[in-house]
């Protein structure tokens, strides 16, 4: 956590990697990266805040038994590059044979 408040590159590359864990179809691991962004960086709080939603609805949706709806992680998404102030983007890549 003490590195990730101190170090935008870190915080910006663990928003990445959760986003890319999510791509790949690897929802849990995906979901586990994005708890711990949020716990470094937002807070569940302030993220259900702006979700309009509660941070036990939040917590319940990420938690390793979650299964958010893709709106909900959509949304999520693009609060927390908000609050990064990046915008992520999808680049193709030739999948190794």
């Amino acid at each position: 956590m003490d590195r990730a408040v101190s170090d935008p590159a870190f915080r910006r590359e663990m928003l990445t990697e959760a986003v890319n864990e999510l791509l790949a179809g690897d929802l849990e691991a995906g979901k586990a990266m994005l708890r711990d962004y949020i716990n470094a960086t937002i807070t569940f709080q302030q993220l259900a805040k702006k979700l309009k939603k509660t941070d036990k609805s939040v917590h319940r949706m990420l938690g390793p038994r979650g299964n958010p709806r893709a709106d909900n992680i959509l949304e999520i998404i693009k609060i927390l590059q908000a609050n990064e102030r990046v915008k992520l983007r999808v680049e193709a890549h030739k999948a190794a044979a």
